[in-house]
């Protein structure tokens, strides 16, 4: 991997600042840019249905590439605007009854956290949240004593936490639910893009990703999986249109056989061709080498974080490119304060947004450092002097 040349193909870093907000939302390559831009430049000249019936096979290349990336087929993809939505669209193809039960864990991200109340507040739908161990791993023997106990609708897992660079071990959780047959979401908007994702290996029935974080796309863009079972049992979202279906009768419809029955018929199609560039991009790299090389990023970050004397808040055997930590004295705002003068792009995180992680670990909440695979040990090393230097 050269990093040289990946770092002369981001115009977003041409001004010397240290960007660590890949978590956020990362900076997109200039072809990204650039592919959208020419793509907005012709519907001005022509009009979109025009530039869409021109680019048909240039933007269903965006199903190819992000089939390849996650190891699936293009008909099991579907092009979302964020993966709030995709998440919303799965959601919303289970038909939820009273007393139907939904398990997850306590560090599902804070959005997935609200919709499972909102359904239990509307529809008197049951949330068990699995235990944890003292490793801070899943307690893989409760959940599947919880499945068998309260056989639920539903099993849904958030690959990597907003806050935390905590993975957690979604594989293991599919192949329980797959015994049980029971239906499984994976949230992976935080690990797409940064680490291999492979939906074989993680045995899910969806699984929902966005564009803007690791995956160096553009805000507006995400993407759907939907498992060929899924596919086959004509689960759809409850608000279909004529992406979705056919309207075969007067009161009557046929759905299309692929995921895109989960699209809505109206996306910006330069977000379309923006993601697919940014997939393109990424795959030609090889997720293994921007995984193995991220791993070593954060791994030296954390060293640095820990002799310094800062409390990093990840616990976990398997731990990502999110690196969340405060001061010795939980302390965030002189952090903050120090980061911004000195040109460091970051985020922070406070209690609402991981109520029970970060009430456990007795925090109001952390500064979250992420880098990626633009970023150079020499940048982390100088991040880490800058922040040494502020507890002095």
């Amino acid at each position: 991997m050269n990093t040289d040349k990946i770092r002369q193909e981001i115009r977003g870093l041409s001004d010397g600042k240290l960007f660590f907000n890949n978590a956020g939302s990362s900076l997109m390559p200039n072809v990204v840019v650039d592919s959208m831009i020419d793509y907005l430049k012709q519907e001005e000249q022509f009009g979109g249905y025009e530039i869409a019936n021109r680019n048909v096979g240039l933007l269903e290349n965006f199903y190819v590439e992000t089939a390849k990336l996650i190891n699936c087929k293009p008909f099991n993809i579907a092009f979302m605007t964020s993966a709030t939505e995709a998440f919303a669209k799965a959601l919303s193809s289970i038909i939820f009854k009273e007393g139907d039960v939904i398990i997850t864990t306590v560090d599902d991200y804070i959005s997935n956290q609200i919709t499972f109340i909102s359904l239990q507040k509307r529809l008197n739908v049951k949330i068990i949240r699995i235990k944890k161990l003292e490793d801070n791993e899943l307690d893989l023997e409760d959940l599947e004593n919880s499945i068998k106990q309260h056989q639920p609708k539903l099993v849904a897992v958030t690959h990597i936490p907003t806050n935390s660079g905590l993975i957690q071990d979604v594989g293991s959780v599919g192949k329980i639910c797959l015994q049980y047959d029971v239906l499984y979401l994976a949230d992976c908007c935080q690990s797409v893009g940064q680490m291999v994702v492979d939906v074989e290996k993680i045995g899910c029935d969806f699984l929902t990703a966005t564009g803007r974080k690791f995956m160096r796309g553009p805000r507006g863009s995400g993407f759907l999986y939907v498992s060929d079972r899924v596919l086959e049992q004509d689960y759809a979202p409850v608000l279909l249109d004529m992406r979705g279906a056919h309207w075969s009768e007067y009161d009557n419809y046929e759905l299309f056989k692929t995921a895109k029955r989960f699209e809505h018929w109206e996306v910006s199609y330069a977000a379309v061709l923006g993601m697919m560039k940014a997939v393109k991009y990424a795959n030609a790299i090889g997720l293994d080498q921007i995984e193995d090389y991220n791993k070593k990023l954060a791994e030296t970050l954390r060293i640095n974080l820990a002799e310094s004397g800062f409390k990093v808040l990840d616990i976990g055997k398997n731990l990502s490119a999110i690196v969340t930590f405060c001061g010795p004295d939980n302390d965030l705002e002189n952090i903050q304060t120090v980061l911004k003068e000195n040109n460091v792009f970051f985020s922070a995180s406070y209690k609402h947004s991981a109520l029970i992680d970060f009430t456990d670990k007795k925090v109001d909440g952390a500064v979250r450092l992420s880098p990626h695979y633009f970023n150079t040990l020499e940048e982390i090393e100088k991040v880490s002097e800058i922040l040494r230097r502020s507890l002095k």
